[in-house]
């Protein structure tokens, strides 16, 4: 390429201007709204999916422990409650 073939290239590049008028910026607040909220959601159910996950794991050692079958939802319960170890389930902390 010459020196007039760049000049042009780059003259045709520098003439790009952004957007422009009335209507420019007024979604960014109501985006940047819908970020946070999807971020405090994904968290969320980050945070609750390995409380549930931590849950499980001492269900099955627990089950495991006492000689319980692991998918004996009722007698690891019982067996829990009669340990003092079984706690209230806390639905949204």
């Amino acid at each position: 390429m010459d020196i007039q073939g760049v000049a042009g290239v780059i003259l045709a590049q520098a003439e790009r201007s952004g957007p422009l008028g009335p209507e420019f910026g007024k979604a960014s607040p109501v985006g940047l709204f819908v970020l946070v909220l999807l971020g405090a959601i994904v968290l969320y159910i980050g945070w609750a999916l390995s409380r549930r996950v931590r849950s499980m794991a001492r269900r099955r050692e627990f089950a495991e422990a006492h000689g319980i079958d692991p998918f004996d939802q009722e007698a690891i319960d019982r067996a829990m409650v009669e340990e003092g170890l079984k706690t209230p389930k806390r639905l949204w902390f």
